[in-house]
């Protein structure tokens, strides 16, 4: 039976309704995310307050965010932590560390915002197993950045736990926060109950038409037509409150607050300064800087006036009354109470806090408060707090006297900006450090934090240009990250998708092998540089050995500390572009895809695991694990959503076209092709070309095929380039085009000849066999299964069966192409890729014999989650390690786990993996 609503929340049933049922949904087990939406005043608060009261048997965990906090990294975070954290020793080593160096409880790497997310997640878990735990987060739109980000990570890992997450957001100010999460917008309450509200509290009988116009001019917020009316008589209100009916209810409201607090003693107007600029309401504090101000500290008059509630900690009624006290005060009365806070702060356990209100109380330059800013920015980076970082060093800036000083504090604030994700304010800042006199070696840094602003913006080749300049002034000052930039130089022309041009790959590969610079901090790094430079110059013959060299390095090389995983996960990217498209190394591939995995998932680095999934899902899908793909694309497209990243296509691109689904494969090439438009990632646009090769060869039309792998093979890029020439050989040959074939075999010769691997030497020889006649097309063939298979490329494998049975059914060869065509089928059908197995099926009925299509595997009932899970399972891994290794709870695990065992019909863990092999098999 639900109770009946507080008289605040008159004309709120419905809303009391749905959070009554997200209550009931608690207690059942389930977990619950919403997020209450509306302008300042119109109850969001008040919901709170009422799930609070009804949440009995539950453990509430309640956080307020405070716009002065907003800069304080991971503050909400550890409010709302702070009744778990009798139980943060039971984490995973791992995440342990990770949240207590966030949360300033021990020094160490910076960590991931997502591996702290994930211990939160497991945190909150854990306490729900002995009662649900309710999170109640009030104006969500101040809590810091870090911490509002990984809150919303962790909300949208829920599944199976006995957790629920409720955001209070305002809008306009969080309209574009949270945004995917189920939402209860309030609106401002209707006529009738918004009348009755008035008359509740308004002293005497209202007019109709008088109530009426109130209610019409505080749009039924509920807070104006309270505070608007407090105190006054019907009477008073013949005309109307005292604000006109301009401006927001918002500003209107906090006009009223201001009007009561011009009626305070001075005293009582500089107490409430104390605590407006002071949000974490530590009473101990208050008294100490109102002695300093020779305030006797009597919270009285402020609470008769309606602007505080008495209560500890120090409590404003809204936090609209607080910006009215702050507003209300003048320049100079808020630095001296600035100043009264940072005295009375101690230097030893808050040094952030003291700096930070030392710095709101100067009022000129003041070099000892900026170097305890830019201190408090180090361990605010220690503790992974990057925007914090940013903040504190952008104050730091502004309050340095000497210009030199300036520009190295602005550039710094800029960088933290840039690795926090916020361009915007690492070009301003950015901005500031250009007109401050640089050292060389600074100007250099912001050179290429120019570049790499504009990179991760655009992706356009505007980046390469800029990248190759800072590269050469980093190159005369001796510094080593002269090669490091020469790199991303490279990389950038290999995501613009260019390699000839005056700033396209091979002109960044000249310069960097003309180069003089001194060694890298990574002996990998270089390597790859002068590997990859070399190839793209043009010699293979001395390119291909360095690239080796450069393999083992990758793969064996020490990571000592988070940045140095960060910047090997950078080079990884530009590694697999390079083993998988120039040198046709699956195994270099495999190994070095597998490593970003794992590194990216150990140091919850979500920013880098979409890219380094999509290469893995690449991997997968060559060896014919078509699910296993699928599976790590949804993840990383999950992982996007829950981050704000953009998804990457690539890999879903592929995969897409080798299954044959024409509509979806279209639909993502023409997203990509505005997204390429728009952003300047001409790379997408080369493989367009090779997808549609796939697709149309795929299905049979092979017109199609030679226009689309035509696209891909004069596409002057890096990357798919070579895999689209196959596809070109296969279309022309189909179609009837020999020279053009014989052309686009004598390129792809010049790039597998000096490879020596199986899979690059396989695939040369199948193009050579589409182009051969008699014993010879038949070796050839032979030969390209032998290699291919050797290195396990399934799809490559089973395609070049389909192939070699096209062409023994042509040469009236019907017995042992029935052979080839039959093995084509199976294979194409276990993978799934139904455009291929319809090929061969055709083939098939022509040599007389009809195709039988397999039962689908019991596992391809599995969702995609279920069979990672099960997989994972199987190979012997625990739930909580499953959930560390997905970024899902030891709970969500479970519930996967038990809906795997319905569907293969067992009841155990242990019989899993038995369970799969047969279900595989039928």
């Amino acid at each position: 039976m639900n109770a009946t609503p507080s008289p605040n929340l008159v004309g709120r049933q419905r809303e009391c309704a749905e959070l009554d049922d997200l209550l009931s949904r608690l207690r059942s087990g389930g977990s619950v995310v919403c997020a209450i939406r509306g302008e300042a005043g119109i109850g969001k608060s008040v919901l709170l307050d009422y799930l609070a009261e009804r949440a009995s048997g539950t453990t509430i965990s309640r956080v307020q965010g405070i716009e002065a906090d907003m800069e304080l990294a991971w503050a909400s975070l550890h409010q709302l932590c702070g009744p778990f954290l009798g139980e943060i020793d039971r984490l995973p080593g791992p995440q342990l560390d990770a949240l207590r160096v966030a949360f300033g409880m021990a020094s160490g790497d910076p960590p991931g915002r997502f591996l702290v997310g994930l211990a939160v997640l497991t945190l909150l878990t854990r306490a729900s197993e002995t009662r649900p735990v309710l999170v109640l987060i009030d104006d969500a739109q101040w809590l810091d950045r870090v911490s509002l980000q990984t809150l919303e990570f962790v909300a949208r890992r829920l599944l199976a736990e006995s957790v629920a997450f409720v955001f209070a957001v305002r809008d306009p100010e969080g309209a574009a926060l949270l945004g995917g999460l189920p939402a209860l917008r309030l609106e401002g309450l209707d006529r009738r109950p918004a009348g009755a509200l008035l008359e509740s509290v308004v002293e005497g009988r209202l007019e109709p038409r008088v109530r009426d116009r109130l209610v019409a001019e505080t749009r039924g917020n509920p807070l104006a037509l309270l505070e608007l009316t407090r105190g006054r008589r019907a009477v008073e209100l013949a005309y109307g409150p005292d604000a006109s009916g301009s401006g927001s209810v918002s500003s209107r409201v906090e006009d009223d607050f201001a009007r009561r607090l011009r009626s305070l003693p001075e005293h009582t107007r500089t107490l409430l300064l104390i605590a407006a600029a002071e949000p974490a309401g530590d009473a101990q504090l208050l008294v100490r800087a109102a002695e300093r101000l020779g305030v006797t500290p009597d919270p009285v008059p402020a609470a008769a006036a309606g602007l505080i509630q008495l209560a500890e900690p120090f409590q404003f009624r809204h936090p609209l009354a607080r910006s009215a006290v702050y507003r209300e005060a003048g320049l100079a009365q808020r630095r001296a109470v600035h100043r009264a806070l940072a005295e009375a702060t101690d230097p030893d356990h808050e040094p952030d806090r003291r700096a930070w209100h030392a710095a709101h109380a100067a009022s000129a330059p003041d070099e000892e408060v900026a170097a305890a800013l830019e201190a408090a920015a180090g361990r605010a980076r220690q503790r992974g707090g990057v925007v914090a970082e940013g903040t504190l060093l952008q104050r730091a800036a502004e309050l340095t006297p000497d210009q030199a000083d300036r520009g190295r504090r602005a550039l710094a604030a800029a960088e933290a900006y840039y690795s926090a994700a916020v361009p915007e304010r690492a070009t301003e800042l950015a901005t500031i450090a250009d007109l401050c006199p640089l050292s060389p070696l600074d100007q250099a840094r912001l050179d290429r934090l120019r570049a790499q602003i504009l990179f991760a913006l655009s992706r356009s080749d505007e980046a390469a240009p800029l990248l190759l300049d800072a590269a050469g002034q980093f190159e005369a000052q001796g510094s080593p990250l002269a090669r490091e930039t020469y790199l991303e130089a490279i990389s950038a022309t290999v995501f613009a998708g260019r390699v000839q041009g005056p700033y396209g790959a091979l002109a960044a590969a000249t310069a960097a092998l003309a180069a003089t610079a001194p060694p890298s901090t990574s002996a990998a790094s270089d390597l790859l540089l002068d590997g990859v430079a070399t190839l793209l110059t043009g010699d293979r013959a001395r390119g291909v050995p360095m690239l080796r060299e450069a393999l083992t390095a990758l793969v064996d090389e020490e990571l000592v500390s988070r940045d140095a995983i960060m910047r090997w996960l950078f080079q990884a990217s530009i590694a697999q572009e390079t083993f998988a498209h120039q040198l046709w190394d699956f195994h270099a591939w495999e190994v070095v895809s597998a490593r970003a995995v794992r590194l990216s998932r150990e140091i919850g680095a979500l920013s880098t695991l979409p890219l380094a999934l999509m290469f893995a899902a690449g991997v997968d899908f060559h060896r014919g694990d078509v699910a296993k793909a699928v599976g790590r694309v949804e993840e990383g497209f999950a992982i996007s959503a829950a981050t704000g990243h953009a998804p990457l296509t690539y890999a879903s691109l592929v995969v897409t076209a080798w299954q044959g689904d024409e509509a979806a494969t279209l639909a993502v090439l023409e997203q990509a092709r505005r997204s390429a438009t728009e952003h300047g990632e001409v790379s997408l646009l080369g493989v367009s070309g090779y997808v549609k090769g796939v697709l149309y060869n795929g299905l049979g039309r092979f017109d199609l095929a030679l226009a689309g792998a035509r696209e891909g093979v004069d596409h002057d890029g890096f990357n798919f380039t070579g895999w689209s020439l196959t596809e070109h050989v296969e279309a022309a040959v189909r179609c009837g085009e020999t020279r053009q074939a014989a052309e686009s075999l004598r390129r792809l010769t010049e790039r597998t000849d000096d490879t020596g691997t199986a899979w690059a030497r396989g695939i040369q020889a199948r193009c050579e066999a589409l182009l051969a006649d008699g014993a010879a097309a038949d070796a050839l063939y032979r030969r390209a299964l032998a290699l291919l298979d050797s290195e396990g490329i399934a799809v490559q494998v089973a395609r070049t069966h389909l192939l070699y049975g096209e062409w023994l059914r042509r040469t009236d060869q019907l017995a042992a192409a029935r052979d080839q065509l039959r093995t084509a089928h199976r294979m194409f059908e276990e993978m799934h890729l139904a455009a291929f197995g319809e090929r061969a099926r055709r083939e098939l009925a022509a040599t007389g014999e009809r195709a039988r299509s397999r039962r689908p595997a019991a596992t391809a009932r599995l969702t995609t989650q279920e069979a990672q899970i099960a997989a994972l399972a199987a190979s012997g891994l625990t739930n909580p390690q499953i959930g560390a290794e997905l970024f899902l709870s030891p709970h969500t695990v479970e519930w996967h786990l038990r809906k795997v065992y319905a569907k293969l019909g067992i009841s155990s863990r242990r019989t899993l993996p038995d369970a799969l092999a047969a279900a595989e098999a039928t």
